[in-house]
């Protein structure tokens, strides 16, 4: 049985997919995102090394507090670096009847990960951006990486939940709104698109590790202007 490297473990989370989650996340990412939240994960050489049977049998404790829409989420850091782990984890989950979840950037795909999405009930994918030079500027990686990912993913009709981060002056506009809506609209697996306020609170996060926050200039953006665009996809929610 193999080990994974694990940032932290939030055992009753509800932010981190449908109903109540046990929400592991991982250590070590690939990716530098000008918005990333948890700078403190992208390090491999972090983190507490935890087995497959060690992480289901914490989550099996928490089982009860689940009802039908919960389970266990994998974030990060980056989970596809971990495939083996997380395939692991997820075989042992559904054989104690426990929902399976991924939050990714869909950056990578090869045989581990579709093996592993074998065993995914729902995948939470990140769509940073609409635009290839904002994903090379602020990601780190082509935009078509994570447009190669929902296309498996809709392919093996895995359920999927687009989280899209709001930032202002970056893409903060209708056209990258509508531009998200039309990739919705084109994969079926699609069920529903989550607009993510950009937040500054990371900050003490980066000074505590002595790095710049790329996007520490940037504002949040209002209630009103997240509302504005909610309503641009909310007939594909609907």
């Amino acid at each position: 049985m193999s080990t994974g490297k694990v940032h932290s473990i939030q055992s009753l989370g509800t932010l981190d997919g449908p109903g109540v989650r046990f929400a592991v996340f991982l250590q070590g990412c690939n990716l530098r995102c000008s918005c990333c939240h948890n700078p403190d994960t992208w390090e491999q050489d972090g983190g507490t090394e935890y087995s497959a049977e060690e992480i289901v049998k914490k989550a099996v404790r928490f089982k009860e507090y689940f009802g039908k829409d919960g389970g266990l989420t994998f974030s990060g850091g980056e989970p596809l670096l971990q495939a083996e782990f997380v395939k692991e984890v997820f075989e042992l989950c559904h054989k104690e009847g426990i929902n399976t979840c991924l939050d990714t950037s869909g950056c990578i795909l090869n045989e581990k990960i579709k093996s592993m999405l074998e065993h995914t009930d729902r995948v939470l994918l990140d769509i940073k951006y609409t635009d290839e030079s904002l994903y090379i500027e602020h990601v780190g990686c082509e935009m078509q990486k994570p447009l190669d990912f929902l296309d498996y993913l809709n392919e093996k009709k895995i359920p999927t939940t687009i989280r899209h981060v709001v930032i202002p002056t970056v893409n903060d506009n209708e056209e990258s709104i509508l531009r998200l809506r039309n990739i919705a609209k084109e994969h079926k697996c699609i069920d529903k698109i989550e607009l993510l306020p950009f937040k500054k609170m990371c900050s003490i996060k980066y000074e505590k590790l002595g790095l710049p926050f790329p996007f520490a200039d940037r504002p949040e953006p209002s209630k009103e202007i997240i509302s504005k665009f909610e309503d641009l996809i909310y007939g594909f929610n609907a």
